[in-house]
C-alpha cells in the first residue's frame, strides 16, 4: 500500500501495539514463567517428597544389616550372661556403619560437627541464606563452583538421595528434600541420620559411612568414649575424607583438626583450658586393621551362605547372628601374622642361588570350626583382605597326604563291614618302590626324599605319609571304596578312583577338608560347616534358623582307630612338630604336601585346617610340616588359653575296643623273642590271634602259639 501523508511515519498496528502494552506483556511472560517454574518446583518437590516419604517410612538406613558374633559372657552385675557380641554391618552399596541414636551422640561431637560444617543448624530451616548469598559471590568472583554452602540437611538430602555434582541444578534439589526434610523432621532426626550418613573415607573395600563406624575404624573407641578432640578429628574429616586420613596424612589430619577445635572455641563450645589440652592432645589412632573386626573374609563366606539359604527373603533380612568366635578370630589372624612371615623366610632359604621369592606372595588359608556342630568359629582366607578379597578357603586345590586318612579309613572300614581282607592298625604293607597298572596305565608313586621301608604297619605308613604305601593299601581296599568313603565325608564328586585318588591328587577346598574332617574329631558323624546360627527380620521374626546337618559315615570303633593313628602322625611322624612347638593338648591330624602345605588336625574341642600355597598353583617347595603346621600350632595354643577351648579330652575308646602287645616288625602278637614290642588297639574280633612268626626261631615251639593260622573274621558291632 502506498504511504499517504496521513500514514507517513505511522508503524504497523502490531507494532503498535506491542509498544503501547509492553509493560504489560513483559509483566505477563514473566508471570507465565514464574507458574511455570512454580509448577515445575512444586512437580519436583510432590516427587521429592513421595521418595522421601517411602524411605523414611521403611527407614532411612532399612538396607544396613547388623551382623553379629556369636555369644559372649558379659558381667551384669554380680552375674554373668551370654550376649551377642557386635561384629560388623554391610549393605547393599558395600558401606559399613555402625548406627547410631541421637541421644548416643557425644555433645562434644555435635558441637564439633556443626561448628565446623553447619553453625546456625539449630536455628535455621534447611537452608542458610546467607551462606548461600556468599557462596553464590564467591564462585562469580572465581568463576568456579567451589563453594558448597550446603546445610546439614542439604548434606543430608545428597548423601541419600543425590550425587556430589556441584551445579546449581543439584542445589535446588537439596533445596528441595532439605525442605521436606525440615518438615518431616526433628532437628534430633535429622542430625541423627547425618551422624548415619556421613562419609569418612574408604577402609579396604568398603567406604566407612557415619560417626559410629568412623570412630570404631580410625580410633577404635565408641562415639561415648570420644574426647573433644577425638571429635573435632572426625568433623574435621567431613569436608575431604580422603585427604584428611590420619592414617595417611596424619599432619594434614592434626592440622584440620586443629582448625576445627579452634571453631568450636569461637563458638564457645570450649573454654581456654579445654581447647589448650585439645591441641595438645595426640591424634590417638587405633592399630590400623588389615582385614577388619572379625574378618571379612568370614563376612563374605557368610553372605554366600546368606544368599543360599534365604533366596527371595533376603531383603527381608536386618539381623544376622552368626557361628563367628571373635577371640578365636583375632589368634587366627594374628597366627597368620606370625607364621607367614616364617613362611617367607624359610622360602628364601631354599632357594638361595635361585630366583627369590618376594614377601608376600605365598597365600594362606585358616578354617577354625566346632566339629560337633559344624560352626565355622574363625576364617581367614588370605593375609590381607584389603590386597586380595579372593577367599583361598574355597580354591579347589590338591591336599596330597591330608587325604590319606580317607584311604586308611576305608581299610580300617574291613573290620566291621567286612572285605576280602581286613585291615588293622598292625597289618603290614610293603613300602618299596613299585610299579601299579590302572586302565592300562603305568603309575609310579614315589616317597618324600626317595625314603623307602620296606615292611611297615599302617600306623607307620600314616604316621610317616609313605606314598607307595599308601597307593598300595587303596588298590587293596579297591579305589572305589576310598573314594566312596571321600564322598560320605562330604567331598566333592570329581574325585575319581584311580592310584592317583590316594595321594590327594585331585582338587578340593580347604573348607571341604574341614568338613570331611569332622567325621574323624565327631565320632564318625559328618556335619556340614556353617557360618549362622540365625537370620531375623527388622520386626524380630525369624527368617532362617540353622539345624545341624549331619549324618554318619564311620563307626565310633573305627573312627577311635583312625584317631589314635592321627596321634601317632602328632607323636612320631611329620607332625612331630606340633609337640617340638609347645602344644601339649590331645590332638591328633595329618600334614600334607602338593603343590602347596596343608596341615589338618583336632583336639575333643576344635578342629582347625591351614593351606599354604601360591595363588597361580605354582610349586610351594615346602612341606606341610614346614608351612602349615606352625601356623596350625600356633593359633591352637592361642585357642588353648580360652576357657571353652582349654579343657580339651583325651579321645576316649568306645565299647569293642581291645588292646594287644605285638611286635611292631611282623604285626602279630608279641612273642618273647619279638625285639620291638608295643600296644596295638584293634576292634575286636580283628585283633591278630598267632605269635609272631618273624622272631619265632629257637625261642619258643609250637605250643607258644595259638592253633589258629589266620587272623579271625571279621565281626559286625553296630
Amino acid at each position: 500500500m502506498p504511504q499517504t501523508r496521513e500514514t507517513q511515519g505511522k508503524k504497523p498496528g502490531l507494532a503498535r501495539f506491542f509498544e503501547r502494552h509492553r509493560v504489560h506483556i513483559a509483566a505477563s511472560i514473566l508471570g507465565a514463567a514464574f507458574l511455570v517454574l512454580l509448577a515445575v518446583f512444586g512437580y519436583r518437590y510432590v516427587r521429592f517428597a513421595r521418595i522421601i516419604d517411602r524411605r523414611l517410612a521403611a527407614g532411612a538406613f532399612s538396607d544396613t544389616i547388623d551382623i553379629f558374633a556369636a555369644p559372649r559372657q558379659v558381667a551384669v552385675g554380680d552375674t554373668l550372661t551370654l550376649e551377642p557380641a557386635f561384629l560388623t554391618n554391610v549393605s547393599e552399596r558395600r558401606e559399613k556403619r555402625l548406627l547410631v541414636r541421637f541421644s548416643g551422640i557425644p555433645p562434644d561431637l555435635v558441637h564439633a560437627v556443626i561448628s565446623a560444617e553447619d553453625k546456625h543448624f539449630f536455628q535455621h530451616s534447611g537452608f542458610d541464606l546467607l551462606r548461600i548469598v556468599k557462596a553464590a559471590y564467591v564462585d562469580v568472583k572465581d568463576g568456579r563452583k567451589e563453594q558448597g554452602a550446603s546445610t546439614l540437611s542439604m548434606q543430608l538430602a545428597r548423601g541419600l538421595w543425590l550425587d556430589n555434582d556441584k551445579s546449581w541444578k543439584r542445589k535446588l534439589q537439596e533445596f528441595l528434600i532439605a525442605t521436606h526434610l525440615e518438615d518431616k523432621l526433628t532437628k534430633q532426626q535429622i542430625f541423627e541420620d547425618y551422624a548415619n550418613q556421613v562419609y569418612l573415607g574408604r577402609h579396604g573395600t568398603f567406604s566407612i559411612n557415619g560417626f559410629g563406624e568412623g570412630a570404631r575404624v580410625y580410633l577404635g573407641k565408641e562415639l561415648a568414649q570420644l574426647s573433644n578432640a577425638d571429635a573435632a578429628l572426625l568433623a574435621g574429616m567431613v569436608q575431604r575424607p580422603s585427604f584428611y586420613n590420619p592414617y595417611r596424612h596424619s599432619e594434614r589430619a592434626r592440622e584440620r583438626r586443629n582448625v576445627v577445635l579452634a571453631l568450636m572455641r569461637q563458638n564457645g563450645y570450649l573454654n581456654a583450658s579445654e581447647y589448650q589440652q585439645a591441641l595438645a592432645a595426640p591424634l590417638g589412632l587405633a592399630v590400623e586393621q588389615t582385614e577388619g573386626p572379625g574378618g571379612q573374609y568370614f563376612v563374605d563366606l557368610m553372605n554366600d551362605e546368606l544368599h543360599a539359604q534365604l533366596d527371595d527373603h533376603e531383603k527381608q533380612t536386618r539381623y544376622i547372628y552368626t557361628t563367628l568366635d571373635l577371640d578365636l578370630q583375632r589368634a587366627a589372624e594374628e597366627a597368620v601374622r606370625i607364621g607367614m612371615p616364617l613362611v617367607d623366610r624359610e622360602l628364601r632359604q631354599r632357594r638361595k642361588g635361585r630366583e627369590a621369592i618376594p614377601d608376600g606372595q605365598p597365600q594362606v588359608a585358616l578354617i577354625a570350626l566346632d566339629p560337633h556342630t559344624g560352626e565355622i568359629k574363625a576364617l581367614t582366607g588370605g593375609r590381607n583382605y584389603n590386597a586380595s578379597q579372593l577367599n583361598r578357603a574355597l580354591a579347589m586345590r590338591q591336599p596330597g597326604s591330608a587325604f590319606k586318612p580317607f584311604v586308611y579309613a576305608a581299610a580300617m572300614d574291613t573290620a566291621v563291614e567286612g572285605g576280602q581282607q581286613i585291615f588293622t592298625p598292625a597289618t603290614m604293607l610293603d613300602d618299596s618302590p613299585t610299579v601299579f597298572r590302572f586302565a592300562n596305565q603305568v603309575y609310579r608313586p614315589g616317597n618324600f626324599h626317595q625314603d623307602y621301608r620296606g615292611e611297615v604297619s599302617l600306623r607307620t605308613a600314616l604316621a610317616h605319609s609313605l606314598n607307595n604305601a599308601a597307593v598300595s593299601l587303596a588298590e587293596q581296599v579297591g579305589y572305589g571304596n576310598v573314594v566312596a568313603m571321600a564322598r560320605r565325608a562330604g567331598l566333592n564328586s570329581d574325585i575319581k578312583p584311580t592310584p592317583a585318588v590316594a595321594l590327594g591328587a585331585y582338587e578340593t577346598t580347604p573348607l571341604e577338608i574341614a568338613g570331611a574332617y569332622t567325621v574323624f574329631a565327631n565320632h564318625g558323624t559328618y556335619v556340614a560347616p556353617t557360618t549362622i546360627s540365625q537370620v531375623r527380620a527388622k520386626d524380630g521374626g525369624v527368617l532362617y534358623q540353622h539345624r545341624i546337618a549331619a549324618r554318619a559315615v564311620l563307626d565310633p570303633r573305627v573312627t577311635y582307630l583312625m584317631v589314635n593313628m592321627l596321634e601317632e602322625v602328632l607323636r612320631s611322624g611329620t607332625g612331630a612338630g606340633v609337640r617340638a612347638r609347645g602344644f601339649t593338648q590331645p590332638a591328633a591330624g595329618k600334614t600334607g604336601t602338593s603343590r602347596d602345605g596343608w596341615f589338618a588336625g583336632f583336639t575333643s574341642e576344635l578342629l582347625c585346617v591351614v593351606w599354604v600355597g601360591f595363588d597361580d598353583n605354582r610349586e610351594l617347595g615346602l612341606e606341610g610340616a614346614h608351612s602349615a603346621l606352625p601356623i596350625w600350632t600356633e593359633f591352637m595354643k592361642r585357642a588353648a588359653r580360652f576357657r571353652q577351648y582349654r579343657d580339651a579330652k583325651p579321645f576316649s575308646a568306645p565299647r569293642g575296643i581291645v588292646s594287644e602287645e605285638i611286635c611292631a616288625d611282623s604285626g602279630q602278637l608279641a612273642g618273647s623273642a619279638c625285639p620291638n614290642v608295643r600296644s596295638e588297639v584293634f576292634i575286636e574280633g580283628s585283633e591278630p590271634v598267632v605269635r609272631c612268626e618273624m622272631h619265632s626261631a629257637g625261642a619258643y615251639g609250637i605250643a607258644d602259639r595259638l592253633a589258629e593260622p589266620t587272623a579271625g573274621a571279621a565281626i559286625k558291632h553296630r
